[in-house]
């Protein structure tokens, strides 16, 4: 059976699209208009993935995250935000979110995440191994290698190159980067540190290339 999706959004225009860029992408949705609406879901239903806006009435996304952890409910979160302010997303990545994504955003890229995020933690998880030309990385055993020789990297470095494999292809930027790796809580120059990191370490293997302006893209070496 199809994952099951959980929207919540207070703007039924928005709460309409996401369901139906989700079922068009092939899994089965559920609606809420708010946190309180959310919650009573949750009471009765396992959904494998939540969608959650931050901005909205009675019980606002950061609390219904809260109390979702709070009650032992791990369900998997994508944030969803107006706001710019990096302490949402600290607060949000500090109480359980799994992903934070930015309003405006596009639908093509949330589909791209909510994929990224039911692979780490789908019931297949432990079997899911990310491979981009001759460079391999198992999230369960936390090991990357090239040509199947073993690369040596810290925990930052490793979790950047999965997120670069995550989303093979696209143009990353660095606050979307910053969010996911560092919380929101670094210095954009740390990107470009990790990268040229990752890339002594890499070598030929696959190419990082600068997009100048707007970020890294993780291509296949040529």
């Amino acid at each position: 059976m199809a994952p099951l999706i959980l929207v919540v959004d207070d703007e039924p225009s928005v709460n309409d699209l996401i369901c139906d860029a989700m079922r068009l992408a092939g899994y089965r949705t559920a609606a809420a208009a708010d946190g309180f609406l959310a919650l009573q879901f949750l009471r009765s239903t396992t959904p494998d993935l939540v969608i959650l806006d931050i901005n909205m009435p009675r019980i606002d996304g950061f609390e219904t995250l809260q109390r979702m952890r709070q009650a032992g409910d791990n369900t998997p979160v994508i944030v969803l935000t107006a706001r710019q302010e990096r302490d949402d997303t600290r607060m949000g990545f500090e109480a359980g979110a799994d992903d934070f994504v930015h309003k405006p955003f596009s639908i093509e890229e949330l589909v791209w995440r909510v994929r990224a995020v039911l692979r780490r933690t789908g019931p297949d998880a432990e079997d899911v191994i990310y491979a981009v030309g001759s460079v391999r990385l198992d999230p369960a055993r936390h090991t990357v290698t090239v040509d199947d020789a073993p690369v040596e990297l810290s925990s930052t470095e490793f979790r950047l190159l999965e997120v670069f494999m995550e989303n093979r292809g696209l143009v990353l930027g660095k606050e979307r980067l910053l969010d996911r790796v560092w919380g929101g809580a670094a210095e954009p120059n740390v990107v470009e540190t990790y990268v040229s990191y990752l890339r002594r370490k890499l070598g030929d293997a696959v190419t990082i290339r600068t997009v100048r302006g707007v970020g890294y893209q993780l291509q296949e070496a040529t």
